[in-house]
């Protein structure tokens, strides 16, 4: 298998989209493999930005929301903003990057703070 074709940002050819353009359209890859990607130049020698490339001709129409799906959506986006600290739902999702909710997470920085001895 060769490499995939790569377009500069914002010059795909027509018939080709990506996830989130498919989307827009009522559009879902349905298993089709990537067939082209683009790619944008980062700032500060990062590489490069990727977006990968569908065939909307193969793309498949969005499966519908049942009351199944529904349910387990909602019931997911409550655990993302149950601070798992104190348990109260937070009205947010917590950010992993502190995993509770912010006055559990200023609590606990303040705790570390006396504990190392850097009153605030």
């Amino acid at each position: 298998m060769g490499a995939l074709p790569v377009y500069p940002w914002r010059l795909a050819p027509a018939g080709l989209a990506t996830r989130r353009q498919l989307r827009a359209r009522g559009l879902r890859p349905g298993g089709q493999d990537v067939v082209a990607q683009l790619e944008r130049p980062r700032r500060r020698g990062r590489g490069p930005l990727v977006a990968y490339l569908y065939r909307v001709d193969r793309a498949l129409p969005v499966r519908p929301m049942t009351p199944g799906r529904r349910a387990a959506l909602a019931k997911a986006m409550t655990a993302r903003c149950t601070c798992p600290a104190c348990g109260q739902t937070a009205g947010y999702c917590i950010p992993r990057s502190l995993g509770a909710c912010l006055p559990c997470t200023d609590n606990r920085s303040s705790d570390r703070e006396v504990r190392d001895g850097q009153v605030a």
